[in-house]
């Protein structure tokens, strides 16, 4: 018989048994959460599937798996992937990873050496550069606006650095929203093989769009050769799956497939990615990317018009999908100068500053309309419009 902890026996062992990676304290609205709501991970299409899947007399994915990864999931990616990119992918330019994170920590791993020089866009996602940090690379800030990575800026840094690659995160870009136009992709493309770096397209968002479809995916591009696609069914089914890919060239894809760690262990999730299979086959996943657009357009749409309501001072650029607004902070204040003001009102967000690789954009905060309800993105707002006022 197994232990079951009763209902004060849980509340005494909640610090030493978190179930999930952030926890927020009761009554506090935290405005820079950058997850999916619990209420929207789909529980029940997970569970179907996976009755589905153990349900046949099949145990091969409870093998160790193939180390690009399971062929047949391969193929329902491809297609899925295919139908949202508005373009035909192979299968064999997928190779499975555990998610963004360990695709990134791979790349690091296979393609670069401690001091080696990479560039990042400024702002770009805080996590990305602690995994850099944590390979020991040189972090080479390029200049972003409102339209994405500046041109000027890249070939400026070129002039002085040869980096291994450009991490860029080019559609609903986190923390900012920004958008890279499609004049500014195929610029980065050229440059990308006059000065032989690869371009690490983190595109996780990509199918996140609540307005006009966005350019072109650098997916789209890797018969160039030096592109890294990354995506993840973290935004778009549920991050506890730990499933992601890459989207690469058949020499690049070679690298992953013959790498030490895939010797060793084998394909990465197996068992999450036969599971995953069923709901792409019966075309769950592409329900559940129409659910989601369609709440989190209604909630980004409440955000803004609380935005501008309560706190007409912000200056920001409504994004055009993905999950955040990047603000302006008023009269010269720091988020810094804001956060006590912020903590006492119990409201969050994330400070500027941790999205920079030289510890600027204090005077920006980042905000997430996806986690929480429209009501309560409005008391949030209204909270922080408090914490300004004080």
């Amino acid at each position: 018989m197994f232990w079951k902890p009763s209902a004060s026996e849980e509340a005494d062992l909640e610090p030493f048994f978190q179930v999930t990676q952030v926890s927020i304290p009761k009554d506090f609205i935290d405005l820079g959460l950058g997850d999916p709501q619990l209420a929207l991970l789909p529980q029940e299409v997970i569970r179907q599937a996976a009755q589905d899947r153990l349900s046949q007399n099949d145990p091969g994915f409870l093998q160790y798996g193939a180390n690009q990864g399971d062929g047949f999931f391969r193929q329902s990616l491809a297609k899925f992937l295919g139908s949202g990119y508005g373009s035909p992918v192979e299968p064999d330019s997928l190779f499975i990873t555990s998610g963004v994170s360990m695709g990134l920590h791979l790349l690091c791993s296979l393609f670069t050496r401690p001091g080696d020089p990479v560039f990042v866009e400024e702002p770009t996602y805080l996590y990305a550069l602690r995994i850099f940090t944590d390979h020991d690379l040189r972090l080479v800030p390029i200049q972003t606006d409102e339209d994405g990575l500046v041109i000027e800026s890249l070939e400026e840094n070129l002039a002085h650095f040869r980096p291994k690659f450009l991490y860029i995160i080019p559609t609903f870009q986190n923390p900012s929203g920004q958008t890279l136009s499609q004049e500014r992709r195929e610029q980065v493309l050229n440059l990308s093989r006059k000065h032989g770096f690869i371009i690490a397209a983190d595109e996780v968002y990509h199918l996140l769009s609540y307005r006009e479809a966005p350019p072109q995916p650098f997916a789209a591009y890797i018969s160039a050769g030096n592109v890294i696609s990354l995506g993840s069914f973290s935004k778009i089914l549920a991050p506890g799956l730990r499933l992601g890919w890459i989207q690469a060239s058949a020499e690049i894809i070679q690298r992953f497939i013959n790498s030490g760690l895939l010797d060793s262990g084998g394909g990465l999730n197996p068992f999450t990615s036969a599971i995953v299979r069923t709901v792409l086959d019966t075309g769950g996943l592409e329900q559940n990317v129409a659910h989601l657009v369609s709440i989190y357009r209604t909630r980004l749409a409440a955000m803004d018009a609380a935005l501008r309501r309560d706190l007409p001072g912000l200056r920001y650029r409504l994004p055009e999908g993905g999950y955040f607004i990047w603000a302006h902070l008023p009269q010269g204040l720091t988020a810094k100068d804001l956060q006590p003001s912020a903590d006492a009102f119990k409201v969050g967000f994330r400070a500027g500053s941790l999205f920079s690789s030289r510890g600027g954009m204090q005077e920006y905060i980042r905000l997430c309309f996806v986690y929480y309800e429209v009501g309560e993105l409005e008391q949030g707002i209204f909270r922080l419009k408090q914490a300004l006022q004080k």
